[in-house]
């Protein structure tokens, strides 16, 4: 019998600069997560919630909150870029590009731009990235430069986390 430790993304090592990834999720933005994120955050703006105002602003109807897209398009790329990160270390030239409506899809991708070793943690490395984030129709909706910081496979630090059966293995 194998058991297979749990483990799920991308080591430094593996990344190599050039290479795309086409993330593999995409998400569809509800009016419920736009109307319940603009009041989490306390953004007053009604072209977010108040259908009635948003009708008469150019868009001709809500928006979805940018903060909500920007975080949904972040997310769909972690799997590729950052789930084996101990940190993000920044973000760069976020552009918004084409409004997000209440029904959209979402996708990223993201291109590696650089990498290189961590000079404080040898156990680590730096990468950046640019992300965009398209629509259903291909649009590109926003897109930035992302910077983190990625384990290398013989770190330490995101193995054993998993706890021991106090019954016994399976």
């Amino acid at each position: 019998m194998t058991v297979h430790q749990p483990g799920l993304g991308r080591y430094y090592e593996d990344f190599v600069v050039g290479d795309v990834y086409q993330h593999p999720l995409g998400r569809t933005i509800s009016e419920a997560d736009n109307t319940w994120f603009t009041l989490l955050t306390m953004n007053t703006n009604q072209n977010h919630f108040n259908a009635h105002f948003a009708a008469g602003a150019p868009a001709g109807k809500i928006i979805v909150n940018s903060g909500l897209s920007v975080a949904i398009v972040l997310g769909l790329s972690v799997i590729d870029v950052s789930q084996n990160a101990m940190m993000n270390l920044g973000w760069d030239e976020i552009r918004l590009t084409h409004p997000v409506f209440v029904g959209d899809t979402l996708y990223a991708e993201s291109k590696v731009l650089d990498k290189r070793e961590s000079r404080s943690r040898p156990y680590a490395g730096i990468v950046t990235c640019a992300t965009r984030g398209l629509n259903q129709d291909g649009d590109e909706v926003m897109s930035w430069r992302r910077t983190v910081m990625v384990y290398k496979r013989d770190a330490p630090h995101d193995k054993g986390h998993f706890p021991t059966a106090k019954n016994g293995p399976m």
